[in-house]
């Protein structure tokens, strides 16, 4: 089995944890699993090596045909929430296995992964952090953006500028939080400080460092454009100019 570990779980809120030399340390509160293992992926049949697992039972009006058909040729039961995790090896996984919330350990670090709340529609104040405008003297433009730098020329808005959006519910990752407490009985995992999301959200947990969250980024270019892939190797393995030390 691949020593990466991974679950999925749903923030409950936060708490306090008394450590034995009476520090005291903010923990978020996470129902952990429990999570069952929908698919496997393997290199041979599907081109890269990654584990499905499903999480939270659903009913079959709320699941897609697809998925329904490929439960039921995996003689596995139907999940509100599907995800796949990108391993080395897939070996030791098997439809049906069953993973808790003792898959992880105190001590262990983790990236956590969520979707963040959401803020709604944002000005520029709350969601880049420009200046008030001045407030005396008759000002009208207390909380506008101001000028966006395009006059005649180029007599357009130019790309990337910041301005007035909606503001969260995105994907946000947190690297490298610790563990601080695991309870199998009650499936629950106290993770050190805040995760991204709402109460109840659905949050992504993986071993630090591992190459499910370096495969997201990179693998994915690597398995479909090998071609580039191996291009850019070579620019990078251009030797160094004349003179250069």
């Amino acid at each position: 089995m691949s020593n990466v570990k991974f679950l999925l779980a749903r923030k409950k809120g936060m708490t306090q944890f008394f450590r034995e030399d009476g520090t005291v340390v903010p923990v978020t509160v996470l129902e952990a699993g429990p999570c069952t293992v929908t698919a496997v992926r393997t290199p041979e049949r599907d081109g890269y090596a990654a584990v499905q697992i499903g999480f939270l039972p659903a009913r079959a009006k709320h699941v897609h045909k697809p998925q329904q058909k490929a439960a039921e040729k995996a003689g596995v039961g139907l999940f509100r929430v599907q995800r796949e995790f990108r391993l080395d090896s897939p070996n030791g996984f098997r439809p049906g296995q069953e993973l808790k919330a003792d898959v992880f350990g105190p001590g262990d670090m983790v990236d956590v992964s969520g979707t963040s709340k959401g803020k709604g529609f944002a000005g520029t104040i709350k969601a880049h952090h420009f200046n008030q405008g001045p407030e005396s003297h008759g000002c009208m433009n207390v909380r506008q953006p101001g000028s966006i730098g395009s006059s005649a020329d180029p007599a357009r808005v130019l790309r990337g500028l910041r301005m007035a959006r909606h503001l969260g519910a995105a994907r946000a990752t947190l690297r490298n939080l610790v563990i601080v407490g695991v309870d199998q009985e009650l499936g629950v995992i106290l993770v050190r400080g805040g995760v991204p999301g709402p109460p109840n959200g659905v949050i992504e947990l993986v071993s630090a460092g591992s190459p499910t969250l370096a495969a997201r980024r990179r693998g994915e270019a690597a398995v479909k454009a090998p071609e580039k892939a191996d291009k850019g190797g070579k620019k990078d393995a251009r030797p160094a100019a004349k003179g250069a030390k």
